[in-house]
């Protein structure tokens, strides 16, 4: 890829990023203004070296201390304004980027949210947070650092140059000449900075992915005596991170030795053609020396541009990636204001000749044809792989179809509006997740504005008041992170009191009582019995004592519906597939 191609990509990549963040625009040309004037302030100290040797020190008749003192007063007010530009300017580049940066991490965790469980699962957490986190950090210490040295330099180089032009355009023709080297290798480098930066970006995701899985995992890593081969990992992703990170810096140095050397060479060159200029009476003496004070003045941004240009890369490489994430479609859509609303009522459910298939895998269902009549407790059982849990995540619009349609109360899922969905519609996953809260706090997820009265009336209205007074703190009893600090079967009864009182229309348990022991399965079941009384209920069942007490039991064997009815009618036939599981359940019970 050519020099030329790669700055048209980063120029594309800074002009979507900016797109995407608006908060930055405004005031953008006041900000712009104050950054010219700080720099007309400190071009005021050439102008004020010039005019006081030529004017004050090498005046016709001898020095002229008057000039020189009022030539000093104007310089020091000139300063104290270029001072005040900038520290305003500063204040508002670093408020505007801290807000604009902001909203941009906000949209881009909510974009996250939106995708599929399935997009979320084909990437690592880690790698997906590190773009709300350590990708926009790169974007926003480059806007607050890089960006304002930038902004200094830009308008450092366009006032210089106005100034030396009215000096002596030869001069600054040599300065020019001097540098148009340095400008081609720069160039050159460029791509190679970005690929070094997007790899920099790509390893800092790894790592992070690393760290996040061995500090969840702690538990198995201990257990199985891993941490040895843990480390290992870890410390393979931090090696991978520090070698291209230096590469990167490497490639970084070469181009800020290029700009070293055309600093050095414009310096010189102005000295030797600057004499000779004011050997043949074309220069003064103080135009000669505001020009070298001048060229410093110009090196001076030249050098910051190089300095700046590897945080500038590793900015658009996170920039790059956010976009990346930003660009993916969700494919399971809000319709939004296009959509409806699910009708009132009781919920009935209808799959209409519903299959799919997991991309690269085998079909998981396939021609599902099945209603379940409104208030309809059922169970939905079969063997590992079998399709259970996909055929949850599509009732509870997790995932869409590849083919078919699943309808709610005779209304497509596609076209109801999540906020309709979501809070008619309630799904109990099999892990029962926890936030890092106490117990009250975790219940009012569901209804933010339940009075702790309220809250102790649910867990009584479950049977579960005694066990909530078992706790430390009541209601006020930390969870700890991922619920951690209770039990699993605990975990899973503050997950139902939850559900109960969103007070669903349509209740999704997806193995709710799996993972735990057989006392805590019965006062689960109570609390089931009490929570699904009176709702359509759709329980995916590992043990089958959650079918024995539904209504009806569907079974589903390699993605397909093949048998259905109560639980005593399917045990008739002792060859069904329905009663090999039941007879091999029992049989692991006893």
């Amino acid at each position: 890829m050519t020099a030329a191609i790669a700055e048209e990509r980063t120029f594309a990549t800074l002009r979507r990023g900016i797109a995407l963040s608006p908060e930055l625009r405004p005031g953008l040309a006041g900000t712009l203004g104050l950054a010219l004037v700080s720099m007309a302030g400190r071009v005021a100290v050439p102008i004020a070296v010039q005019q006081g040797i030529d004017r004050g020190i090498r005046a016709p008749g001898g020095p002229d201390l008057g000039v020189v003192g009022l030539i000093v007063l104007l310089t020091l007010g000139a300063l104290a304004v270029s001072t005040a530009s900038g520290y305003a300017m500063t204040r508002r580049l670093f408020t505007v980027s801290e807000t604009a940066l902001a909203g941009l991490r906000t949209r881009t965790f909510r974009h996250i949210h939106d995708l599929s469980m399935l997009h979320q699962q084909s990437e690592r957490r880690g790698s997906l947070v590190s773009r709300v986190t350590g990708d926009v950090d790169q974007i926003t210490q480059f806007l607050q650092s890089g960006g304002v040295m930038l902004l200094l330099a830009s308008g450092q180089v366009v006032v210089t140059t106005i100034v030396m032009f009215c000096y002596s355009w030869q001069l600054t023709l040599v300065v020019f000449a001097a540098f148009v080297p340095a400008v081609v290798v720069i160039r050159l480098f460029q791509q190679r900075l970005a690929n070094a930066y997007r790899l920099v970006r790509e390893r800092a995701g790894v790592m992070l992915g690393v760290v996040a899985e061995s500090v969840v995992g702690a538990t198995v890593i201990r257990a199985y005596g891993i941490s040895g081969r843990t480390g290992k990992r870890l410390d393979t992703a931090v090696e991978d991170l520090r070698v291209v990170q230096q590469r990167a810096l490497r490639t970084s140095v070469i181009s800020f030795s290029t700009g070293e050397i055309a600093a050095g060479a414009a310096l010189a060159a102005t000295v030797v053609v600057g004499v000779l200029l004011g050997v043949d009476g074309g220069l003064s003496v103080g135009k000669l020396t505001a020009f070298l004070f001048l060229v410093t003045l110009f090196i001076q941004p030249v050098q910051i541009a190089t300095e700046v240009l590897n945080e500038a890369q590793n900015a658009v490489a996170g920039w790059r990636r956010v976009l990346d994430v930003l660009d993916v479609d969700p494919d399971v859509a809000d319709p939004g204001a296009a959509g409806v609303a699910l009708p009132s009522g009781p919920l009935s459910v209808r799959f209409a000749d519903v299959s799919y298939r997991y991309p690269g895998g085998p079909v998981v269902l396939s021609g599902v044809n099945l209603e379940i009549p409104a208030r309809t407790k059922v169970a939905v059982v079969g063997e590992t792989g079998s399709g259970k849990t996909t055929f949850a995540k599509l009732l509870t619009r997790l995932m869409d179809p590849a083919g078919g349609e699943v309808l709610l109360g005779g209304t497509a899922l596609t076209t109801v509006r999540f906020d309709s969905l979501r809070s008619r519609v309630v799904m109990v996953p099999q892990d029962g997740f926890l936030f890092d809260a106490t117990v009250a706090e975790n219940i009012r997820f569901a209804r933010p504005a339940l009075t702790d009265a309220e809250l102790v009336g649910a867990f009584t209205e479950l049977g579960l008041a005694d066990w909530l007074g078992g706790l430390s703190r009541g209601l006020d009893t930390p969870v700890g992170e991922r619920g951690e600090a209770l039990s699993v079967g605990e975990r899973q009864l503050v997950a139902l009191v939850r559900a109960y009182v969103a007070d669903p229309d349509l209740l999704v348990l997806d193995e709710a009582t799996s993972a735990v022991d057989p006392a805590t399965e019965v006062r689960l079941q109570h609390a089931l019995d009490a929570v699904t009384r009176g709702r359509t209920t759709v329980a995916i069942a590992h043990r089958l004592s959650t079918a024995e007490s539904a209504d009806e039991v569907i079974v589903v064997d390699a993605g397909r519906v093949v048998q259905r009815g109560p639980h005593a009618e399917l045990l008739r036939d002792p060859e069904s597939i329905y009663a090999k599981l039941y007879a091999s359940w029992l049989e692991q019970t006893r």
